[in-house]
């Protein structure tokens, strides 16, 4: 249960909460790096159109699920 503390009567997080929020803000950092990356990559091999916008977002899905996995299980780790 969370402990009520400071003037303000501000609650702390708890660990789930945090990992919660450690995958998500992992996500949205691994999702910008792979639209950076994913960009870049499906226009070197030549993609136009829906195909290139279909890419795009594999690679942005792969890389913030991917990193804010990473991210969660180390806020897990530190809680």
């Amino acid at each position: 249960m969370p402990v009520a503390v400071g003037p303000y009567r501000q609650s702390q997080l708890s660990c789930f909460d945090l990992v919660k929020m450690g995958f998500v803000m992992g996500c949205a950092v691994g999702m910008a790096a792979g639209a950076l990356f994913g960009t870049f990559s499906c226009l070197r091999i030549g993609m136009q159109g829906w195909e290139l916008m279909g890419g795009i977002r594999k690679t942005m899905m792969q890389s913030g699920g991917t990193f804010g996995t990473f991210v969660a299980i180390g806020v897990g780790i530190r809680c």
